[in-house]
Protein backbone atom coordinates (compact mmCIF):
# COMPACT_ATOMS: atom_id res chain seq x y z
CA UNK A 1 0.00 0.00 0.00
CA UNK A 2 1.06 3.57 -0.15
CA UNK A 3 1.24 6.26 2.94
CA UNK A 4 1.37 9.85 2.37
CA UNK A 5 2.14 11.66 5.46
CA UNK A 6 -0.14 15.08 5.72
CA UNK A 7 1.72 17.61 7.68
CA UNK A 8 -0.54 20.25 9.06
CA UNK A 9 1.41 22.88 11.93
CA UNK A 10 0.67 21.15 15.45
CA UNK A 11 -1.60 18.86 13.47
CA UNK A 12 -4.72 17.99 12.65
CA UNK A 13 -6.94 18.80 15.34
CA UNK A 14 -7.56 22.00 15.64
CA UNK A 15 -6.54 22.62 19.42
CA UNK A 16 -3.52 20.46 19.33
CA UNK A 17 -1.65 24.03 19.64
CA UNK A 18 -3.08 24.27 23.17
CA UNK A 19 -0.81 20.97 24.22
CA UNK A 20 1.82 22.29 26.13
CA UNK A 21 4.40 19.84 24.26
CA UNK A 22 3.35 21.76 20.96
CA UNK A 23 5.64 24.60 19.60
CA UNK A 24 3.69 27.46 19.47
CA UNK A 25 5.22 28.78 16.49
CA UNK A 26 5.60 25.46 13.95
CA UNK A 27 3.37 26.61 11.33
CA UNK A 28 6.49 28.98 10.00
CA UNK A 29 9.57 26.92 11.76
CA UNK A 30 11.63 25.52 9.30
CA UNK A 31 13.64 23.00 11.29
CA UNK A 32 9.75 21.75 12.66
CA UNK A 33 9.40 20.71 9.21
CA UNK A 34 12.74 19.47 8.37
CA UNK A 35 12.49 17.61 11.45
CA UNK A 36 8.99 16.30 10.17
CA UNK A 37 10.42 15.17 7.05
CA UNK A 38 12.68 12.75 8.63
CA UNK A 39 10.72 10.83 10.59
CA UNK A 40 8.29 10.11 7.15
CA UNK A 41 11.31 8.97 5.42
CA UNK A 42 12.83 7.29 8.32
CA UNK A 43 8.99 5.26 8.09
CA UNK A 44 9.85 4.94 4.25
CA UNK A 45 6.14 6.50 3.57
CA UNK A 46 5.57 7.19 -0.16
CA UNK A 47 5.47 10.94 0.03
CA UNK A 48 4.47 14.17 1.97
CA UNK A 49 2.40 16.26 1.90
CA UNK A 50 1.56 20.22 2.12
CA UNK A 51 -2.15 21.96 1.81
CA UNK A 52 -2.36 25.41 0.75
CA UNK A 53 -4.49 28.48 0.55
CA UNK A 54 -5.07 31.57 -1.37
CA UNK A 55 -6.46 32.91 1.27
CA UNK A 56 -6.00 33.29 5.45
CA UNK A 57 -8.26 29.72 6.54
CA UNK A 58 -10.45 30.83 9.08
CA UNK A 59 -10.52 33.21 12.32
CA UNK A 60 -7.09 33.34 13.37
CA UNK A 61 -7.86 33.22 16.78
CA UNK A 62 -8.85 29.33 16.51
CA UNK A 63 -5.79 27.70 15.59
CA UNK A 64 -2.04 28.80 13.74
CA UNK A 65 -3.43 30.22 10.05
CA UNK A 66 -0.36 31.63 9.00
CA UNK A 67 1.40 28.97 6.23
CA UNK A 68 5.08 29.27 4.42
CA UNK A 69 4.21 29.16 0.72
CA UNK A 70 4.57 24.93 -0.21
CA UNK A 71 6.78 24.74 -3.02
CA UNK A 72 9.37 27.06 -1.72
CA UNK A 73 9.17 25.07 2.11
CA UNK A 74 9.31 21.72 -0.11
CA UNK A 75 12.63 22.94 -1.68
CA UNK A 76 14.53 23.52 1.32
CA UNK A 77 12.94 19.64 2.72
CA UNK A 78 14.31 18.58 -0.29
CA UNK A 79 17.89 19.33 0.55
CA UNK A 80 16.94 18.02 4.19
CA UNK A 81 15.49 14.51 2.91
CA UNK A 82 17.04 12.14 0.18
CA UNK A 83 13.84 9.54 -0.52
CA UNK A 84 10.67 10.96 0.28
CA UNK A 85 8.08 12.52 -1.77
CA UNK A 86 7.22 16.07 -1.78
CA UNK A 87 3.36 17.23 -2.33
CA UNK A 88 2.48 20.97 -2.66
CA UNK A 89 -1.36 22.23 -3.50
CA UNK A 90 -1.54 24.70 -5.63
CA UNK A 91 -4.84 26.46 -7.04
CA UNK A 92 -5.46 26.68 -11.06
CA UNK A 93 -8.02 29.36 -10.06
CA UNK A 94 -5.29 31.88 -8.79
CA UNK A 95 -2.24 30.88 -10.74
CA UNK A 96 -1.16 30.70 -14.11
CA UNK A 97 -0.06 27.59 -16.01
CA UNK A 98 3.19 28.98 -16.91
CA UNK A 99 4.65 30.45 -13.63
CA UNK A 100 3.45 27.09 -12.09
CA UNK A 101 4.55 24.82 -14.31
CA UNK A 102 8.33 26.71 -13.65
CA UNK A 103 8.24 26.06 -10.13
CA UNK A 104 6.94 22.37 -9.96
CA UNK A 105 9.45 21.84 -12.76
CA UNK A 106 11.92 23.37 -10.71
CA UNK A 107 11.06 21.30 -7.40
CA UNK A 108 11.11 18.17 -9.62
CA UNK A 109 14.85 19.08 -10.41
CA UNK A 110 15.87 20.24 -7.14
CA UNK A 111 14.83 17.10 -5.51
CA UNK A 112 15.68 14.81 -8.25
CA UNK A 113 12.28 13.72 -9.27
CA UNK A 114 10.55 13.53 -6.15
CA UNK A 115 8.01 16.53 -6.39
CA UNK A 116 4.02 16.44 -6.69
CA UNK A 117 1.65 18.62 -7.72
CA UNK A 118 -1.83 18.32 -5.73
CA UNK A 119 -4.08 19.87 -8.06
CA UNK A 120 -7.27 22.40 -6.12
CA UNK A 121 -10.13 24.39 -7.84
CA UNK A 122 -10.46 27.38 -4.81
CA UNK A 123 -13.53 28.35 -4.22
CA UNK A 124 -14.83 31.57 -1.52
CA UNK A 125 -15.78 34.70 -2.21
CA UNK A 126 -12.19 35.91 0.30
CA UNK A 127 -9.82 34.07 -1.87
CA UNK A 128 -11.84 35.75 -5.15
CA UNK A 129 -11.22 39.42 -3.60
CA UNK A 130 -7.78 38.89 -2.94
CA UNK A 131 -7.32 38.44 -6.79
CA UNK A 132 -9.55 41.46 -8.06
CA UNK A 133 -12.39 39.58 -8.56
CA UNK A 134 -16.11 39.76 -6.41
CA UNK A 135 -16.78 36.34 -6.33
CA UNK A 136 -15.95 32.85 -6.59
CA UNK A 137 -16.27 31.67 -10.29
CA UNK A 138 -19.01 29.02 -10.83
CA UNK A 139 -17.80 25.04 -9.92
CA UNK A 140 -18.29 23.92 -13.39
CA UNK A 141 -16.29 26.91 -14.53
CA UNK A 142 -13.41 26.09 -12.24
CA UNK A 143 -13.06 22.58 -13.43
CA UNK A 144 -13.18 23.65 -16.81
CA UNK A 145 -10.07 25.93 -16.20
CA UNK A 146 -8.39 23.55 -14.43
CA UNK A 147 -9.03 21.38 -17.52
CA UNK A 148 -6.98 23.02 -19.40
CA UNK A 149 -4.52 24.71 -16.50
CA UNK A 150 -3.40 20.81 -16.25
CA UNK A 151 -3.16 20.83 -20.48
CA UNK A 152 -0.86 23.57 -20.85
CA UNK A 153 1.03 22.50 -17.93
CA UNK A 154 1.85 19.27 -19.37
CA UNK A 155 2.62 20.80 -22.58
CA UNK A 156 4.93 23.23 -21.50
CA UNK A 157 6.63 20.28 -19.70
CA UNK A 158 6.84 18.30 -22.83
CA UNK A 159 8.21 21.73 -24.12
CA UNK A 160 11.79 20.45 -24.11
CA UNK A 161 12.64 16.87 -25.40
CA UNK A 162 14.41 14.65 -22.67
CA UNK A 163 17.52 14.78 -25.00
CA UNK A 164 17.62 18.93 -25.85
CA UNK A 165 20.34 19.31 -23.40
CA UNK A 166 23.42 18.02 -24.50
CA UNK A 167 26.75 19.99 -23.84
CA UNK A 168 28.72 19.62 -26.19
CA UNK A 169 31.57 21.75 -25.05
CA UNK A 170 34.09 20.53 -28.23
CA UNK A 171 31.72 21.26 -30.29
CA UNK A 172 30.00 24.91 -28.94
CA UNK A 173 26.59 22.83 -29.00
CA UNK A 174 24.93 23.24 -25.40
CA UNK A 175 21.00 22.50 -26.29
CA UNK A 176 19.78 21.30 -29.43
CA UNK A 177 17.43 24.38 -30.27
CA UNK A 178 15.18 21.79 -32.50
CA UNK A 179 14.69 19.55 -29.72
CA UNK A 180 12.90 22.38 -27.70
CA UNK A 181 9.58 23.88 -28.78
CA UNK A 182 6.86 26.26 -28.61
CA UNK A 183 3.53 25.09 -27.36
CA UNK A 184 1.09 27.77 -28.89
CA UNK A 185 -1.65 26.91 -27.22
CA UNK A 186 -5.14 29.12 -27.90
CA UNK A 187 -8.12 28.15 -25.49
CA UNK A 188 -11.18 29.11 -23.46
CA UNK A 189 -8.90 30.57 -20.28
CA UNK A 190 -5.47 30.64 -21.11
CA UNK A 191 -2.96 32.10 -24.18
CA UNK A 192 0.51 30.63 -23.70
CA UNK A 193 3.37 30.59 -26.26
CA UNK A 194 6.35 28.26 -24.60
CA UNK A 195 8.51 27.02 -24.41
CA UNK A 196 9.08 26.33 -20.38
CA UNK A 197 12.19 28.48 -19.46
CA UNK A 198 13.25 24.67 -17.38
CA UNK A 199 14.13 21.83 -19.19
CA UNK A 200 11.44 18.80 -18.87
CA UNK A 201 11.37 17.42 -15.16
CA UNK A 202 13.46 14.12 -13.87
CA UNK A 203 9.84 12.91 -13.82
CA UNK A 204 8.46 14.28 -16.90
CA UNK A 205 5.40 15.45 -15.00
CA UNK A 206 5.45 15.68 -11.20
CA UNK A 207 2.86 13.32 -10.00
CA UNK A 208 -0.53 14.92 -10.44
CA UNK A 209 -2.98 14.18 -6.97
CA UNK A 210 -6.57 15.75 -6.90
CA UNK A 211 -8.90 16.06 -3.68
CA UNK A 212 -12.33 17.02 -4.83
CA UNK A 213 -14.89 14.41 -4.50
CA UNK A 214 -18.04 16.07 -6.46
CA UNK A 215 -19.22 14.85 -9.81
CA UNK A 216 -16.97 17.35 -11.04
CA UNK A 217 -14.24 16.41 -8.82
CA UNK A 218 -14.59 12.83 -9.74
CA UNK A 219 -14.75 13.39 -13.84
CA UNK A 220 -11.06 15.56 -12.96
CA UNK A 221 -9.50 12.66 -11.15
CA UNK A 222 -10.37 10.40 -13.74
CA UNK A 223 -9.31 12.30 -16.31
CA UNK A 224 -6.35 13.72 -14.73
CA UNK A 225 -5.14 12.42 -11.55
CA UNK A 226 -2.69 9.43 -10.77
CA UNK A 227 -3.46 10.00 -6.66
CA UNK A 228 -6.57 11.37 -5.23
CA UNK A 229 -6.79 12.18 -1.42
CA UNK A 230 -10.34 11.91 -0.28
CA UNK A 231 -12.30 12.05 2.67
CA UNK A 232 -14.59 9.00 3.78
CA UNK A 233 -16.27 8.20 7.01
CA UNK A 234 -17.75 4.86 6.63
CA UNK A 235 -15.97 1.73 4.77
CA UNK A 236 -19.42 1.42 2.36
CA UNK A 237 -18.83 4.96 1.14
CA UNK A 238 -14.96 4.25 0.76
CA UNK A 239 -15.61 1.19 -1.21
CA UNK A 240 -17.92 2.79 -3.29
CA UNK A 241 -15.93 6.34 -4.33
CA UNK A 242 -13.15 3.85 -5.09
CA UNK A 243 -15.30 1.86 -7.48
CA UNK A 244 -16.72 4.85 -9.06
CA UNK A 245 -13.37 6.70 -9.66
CA UNK A 246 -11.97 3.60 -11.03
CA UNK A 247 -14.53 2.79 -13.82
CA UNK A 248 -14.94 6.56 -14.72
CA UNK A 249 -11.48 6.25 -15.41
CA UNK A 250 -11.76 2.86 -16.92
CA UNK A 251 -14.23 4.79 -19.56
CA UNK A 252 -11.88 7.04 -20.67
CA UNK A 253 -9.50 4.44 -21.74
CA UNK A 254 -6.89 4.76 -18.73
CA UNK A 255 -5.68 1.85 -16.91
CA UNK A 256 -7.44 1.95 -13.43
CA UNK A 257 -4.40 0.90 -11.57
CA UNK A 258 -2.67 4.02 -12.45
CA UNK A 259 -4.93 6.27 -10.08
CA UNK A 260 -4.49 5.66 -6.62
CA UNK A 261 -7.02 6.08 -4.32
CA UNK A 262 -5.55 7.68 -0.68
CA UNK A 263 -8.32 8.24 1.82
CA UNK A 264 -7.32 10.21 5.14
CA UNK A 265 -7.47 9.47 8.63
CA UNK A 266 -6.52 10.86 11.45
CA UNK A 267 -4.77 8.18 13.69
CA UNK A 268 -5.23 8.93 17.58
CA UNK A 269 -2.66 6.10 19.12
CA UNK A 270 -2.23 5.01 22.49
CA UNK A 271 -0.66 2.41 24.52
CA UNK A 272 -4.05 1.13 25.39
CA UNK A 273 -7.59 1.91 23.89
CA UNK A 274 -8.89 3.68 26.96
CA UNK A 275 -5.36 6.05 26.99
CA UNK A 276 -5.91 6.69 22.93
CA UNK A 277 -10.05 7.42 23.78
CA UNK A 278 -8.36 9.39 26.67
CA UNK A 279 -6.33 11.90 24.45
CA UNK A 280 -8.98 12.21 21.61
CA UNK A 281 -11.18 13.54 24.34
CA UNK A 282 -8.80 15.58 26.34
CA UNK A 283 -8.29 17.47 22.81
CA UNK A 284 -11.48 17.87 21.99
CA UNK A 285 -12.02 19.55 25.43
CA UNK A 286 -9.53 22.34 24.07
CA UNK A 287 -11.71 23.45 21.34
CA UNK A 288 -13.58 26.32 21.70
CA UNK A 289 -16.72 26.19 20.47
CA UNK A 290 -17.36 29.81 19.42
CA UNK A 291 -14.53 29.79 17.13
CA UNK A 292 -15.73 26.14 15.85
CA UNK A 293 -19.36 26.97 15.26
CA UNK A 294 -18.51 30.36 13.40
CA UNK A 295 -16.11 27.83 10.73
CA UNK A 296 -19.35 25.40 10.46
CA UNK A 297 -21.83 28.12 9.97
CA UNK A 298 -19.72 29.26 7.06
CA UNK A 299 -19.07 25.65 5.66
CA UNK A 300 -22.82 25.20 5.33
CA UNK A 301 -23.86 28.40 4.51
CA UNK A 302 -26.32 29.59 7.26
CA UNK A 303 -25.26 32.18 10.09
CA UNK A 304 -24.38 31.29 13.08
CA UNK A 305 -26.90 32.06 15.08
CA UNK A 306 -29.05 29.07 13.59
CA UNK A 307 -26.65 26.93 14.70
CA UNK A 308 -27.59 25.88 18.66
CA UNK A 309 -24.63 23.77 20.77
CA UNK A 310 -26.34 21.40 21.76
CA UNK A 311 -29.24 20.74 19.16
CA UNK A 312 -28.94 18.67 15.74
CA UNK A 313 -28.42 21.19 12.36
CA UNK A 314 -31.41 22.76 11.66
CA UNK A 315 -33.28 21.30 9.17
CA UNK A 316 -33.58 23.61 6.17
CA UNK A 317 -29.91 23.78 5.28
CA UNK A 318 -29.02 24.68 1.36
CA UNK A 319 -29.11 22.15 -1.06
CA UNK A 320 -25.60 20.55 -2.62
CA UNK A 321 -26.90 22.13 -5.65
CA UNK A 322 -27.05 25.43 -3.91
CA UNK A 323 -23.04 25.15 -2.62
CA UNK A 324 -20.76 26.59 -4.91
CA UNK A 325 -17.78 25.94 -2.74
CA UNK A 326 -16.66 22.76 -1.69
CA UNK A 327 -19.89 20.29 -2.60
CA UNK A 328 -18.38 17.18 -1.46
CA UNK A 329 -17.18 18.43 2.18
CA UNK A 330 -20.50 20.19 2.44
CA UNK A 331 -22.74 16.83 2.05
CA UNK A 332 -20.42 14.53 3.98
CA UNK A 333 -20.11 16.84 7.10
CA UNK A 334 -24.40 17.11 6.51
CA UNK A 335 -25.53 13.19 6.07
CA UNK A 336 -22.40 12.75 8.56
CA UNK A 337 -24.62 14.59 11.53
CA UNK A 338 -27.69 13.46 9.99
CA UNK A 339 -26.67 9.89 9.76
CA UNK A 340 -25.80 9.65 13.18
CA UNK A 341 -28.11 12.33 14.93
CA UNK A 342 -25.08 14.65 16.52
CA UNK A 343 -25.59 17.79 17.93
CA UNK A 344 -23.51 20.97 17.06
CA UNK A 345 -21.13 20.22 19.61
CA UNK A 346 -20.78 16.91 19.04
CA UNK A 347 -20.47 17.81 15.44
CA UNK A 348 -17.63 20.41 15.85
CA UNK A 349 -15.80 17.16 18.00
CA UNK A 350 -16.02 15.27 15.12
CA UNK A 351 -14.90 17.91 12.66
CA UNK A 352 -12.05 19.11 15.04
CA UNK A 353 -9.76 16.48 14.39
CA UNK A 354 -9.98 16.12 10.50
CA UNK A 355 -12.62 18.15 9.07
CA UNK A 356 -14.43 15.04 7.37
CA UNK A 357 -11.93 13.46 7.55
CA UNK A 358 -12.08 9.81 9.53
CA UNK A 359 -10.66 9.85 12.89
CA UNK A 360 -9.47 6.68 14.69
CA UNK A 361 -8.29 5.97 18.41
CA UNK A 362 -6.62 3.17 19.98
CA UNK A 363 -3.38 1.01 19.84
CA UNK A 364 -1.18 0.50 17.15
CA UNK A 365 -2.53 -2.76 16.11
CA UNK A 366 -5.94 -1.43 16.53
CA UNK A 367 -4.77 1.93 13.66
CA UNK A 368 -3.07 -0.85 11.49
CA UNK A 369 -6.34 -3.28 11.76
CA UNK A 370 -8.81 -0.90 10.17
CA UNK A 371 -5.63 0.00 7.72
CA UNK A 372 -5.35 -3.25 6.36
CA UNK A 373 -8.99 -3.60 6.29
CA UNK A 374 -9.53 -1.26 4.25
CA UNK A 375 -6.96 -1.79 2.08
CA UNK A 376 -8.28 -5.66 1.90
CA UNK A 377 -11.73 -4.44 1.05
CA UNK A 378 -10.98 -2.04 -2.01
CA UNK A 379 -11.69 0.75 -0.21
CA UNK A 380 -8.39 1.93 -1.00
CA UNK A 381 -4.54 1.96 -2.75
CA UNK A 382 -3.30 3.36 0.60
CA UNK A 383 -3.94 6.26 2.97
CA UNK A 384 -3.35 9.98 3.67
CA UNK A 385 -2.23 9.65 7.17
CA UNK A 386 -3.04 13.28 9.15
CA UNK A 387 -1.33 12.98 12.40
CA UNK A 388 -3.87 14.58 15.33
CA UNK A 389 -0.99 16.09 17.27
CA UNK A 390 2.07 16.73 15.87
CA UNK A 391 5.22 15.96 15.70
CA UNK A 392 4.08 12.97 18.41
CA UNK A 393 1.42 11.51 16.30
CA UNK A 394 3.96 10.86 13.39
CA UNK A 395 6.74 9.85 15.26
CA UNK A 396 4.02 7.19 16.71
CA UNK A 397 3.04 6.26 13.71
CA UNK A 398 6.33 5.65 12.43
CA UNK A 399 7.75 3.61 14.94
CA UNK A 400 4.78 1.90 16.03
CA UNK A 401 2.01 1.53 13.24
CA UNK A 402 4.24 1.32 10.58
CA UNK A 403 6.33 -1.87 11.43
CA UNK A 404 3.32 -3.86 11.94
CA UNK A 405 2.40 -3.43 8.37
CA UNK A 406 5.80 -4.42 7.41
CA UNK A 407 5.40 -7.21 8.99
CA UNK A 408 2.42 -8.32 7.28
CA UNK A 409 3.59 -7.52 4.32
CA UNK A 410 1.72 -4.83 3.05
CA UNK A 411 4.50 -2.17 3.09
CA UNK A 412 7.73 -1.67 2.11
CA UNK A 413 10.78 -1.81 4.54
CA UNK A 414 13.18 -0.47 2.24
CA UNK A 415 12.95 2.45 -0.63
CA UNK A 416 13.84 0.82 -4.17
CA UNK A 417 13.31 3.80 -6.27
CA UNK A 418 14.29 7.26 -6.38
CA UNK A 419 11.53 9.31 -7.77
CA UNK A 420 8.27 9.79 -6.26
CA UNK A 421 6.39 8.04 -9.11
CA UNK A 422 8.77 4.87 -8.52
CA UNK A 423 7.51 4.96 -4.84
CA UNK A 424 4.11 4.71 -6.38
CA UNK A 425 4.92 2.22 -8.78
CA UNK A 426 3.55 4.91 -11.78
CA UNK A 427 5.27 5.25 -15.29
CA UNK A 428 7.05 8.20 -16.33
CA UNK A 429 4.97 9.88 -19.06
CA UNK A 430 5.97 10.09 -22.59
CA UNK A 431 6.66 13.44 -24.26
CA UNK A 432 3.78 14.09 -26.42
CA UNK A 433 5.39 17.07 -28.39
CA UNK A 434 8.29 14.82 -29.28
CA UNK A 435 7.14 10.92 -29.85
CA UNK A 436 8.03 9.34 -32.69
CA UNK A 437 11.42 11.60 -33.20
CA UNK A 438 13.81 9.17 -31.46
CA UNK A 439 17.47 9.62 -32.52
CA UNK A 440 19.27 12.73 -32.64
CA UNK A 441 22.80 12.97 -34.86
CA UNK A 442 25.12 16.87 -34.72
CA UNK A 443 26.28 16.77 -38.29
CA UNK A 444 29.78 18.59 -38.47
CA UNK A 445 29.66 20.53 -41.60
CA UNK A 446 33.02 22.36 -40.93
CA UNK A 447 34.52 20.06 -42.72
CA UNK A 448 32.10 19.85 -45.76
CA UNK A 449 33.71 24.02 -45.71
CA UNK A 450 30.51 25.69 -44.17
CA UNK A 451 31.77 27.24 -41.54
CA UNK A 452 29.49 25.90 -38.82
CA UNK A 453 28.33 22.92 -36.92
CA UNK A 454 24.71 21.90 -37.72
CA UNK A 455 22.16 19.56 -36.28
CA UNK A 456 20.16 17.43 -38.02
CA UNK A 457 17.16 15.56 -36.51
CA UNK A 458 16.81 11.38 -37.61
CA UNK A 459 13.42 10.87 -37.03
CA UNK A 460 11.60 7.56 -36.48
CA UNK A 461 8.05 6.47 -36.26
Amino acid sequence: MHLNAFLMSTGHHEASWRLPESPAEANSELEHYKNLARIAERGKLDSLFLADSPVLMGDPGRRPGARLEPTVLLTALAGATRHIGLIATASTSYNEPFNLARRFASLDHVSGGRAGWNIVTTAGAEAARNFGLDDTPLHKDRYRRAAEFVEVSTKLWDSWADDAVIADKERGVHTLAERVRRVDHVGEFFRVDGPLNVQRPPQGYPLLVQAGSSENGKDFAARYAEAVFTAQQTLEEGIAFYKDVKQRARLLGRNPDGIKILPGIVPVIGDTEAQARELDAELDRLIVPEYAKRQLAKTLKVSPDVLELDAELPGNLPTEDEIEGSKSRYTLIVELARREQLTVRQLICRLGGGRGHRTFAGTAEQVADTIEHWYDSGAADGFNIMPAVLPSGLELFVDRVVPILQERGLFRTEYTGSTLREHYGLPRPANRLFEGVETVEIVDTVAAGEGHTGIALAAAR
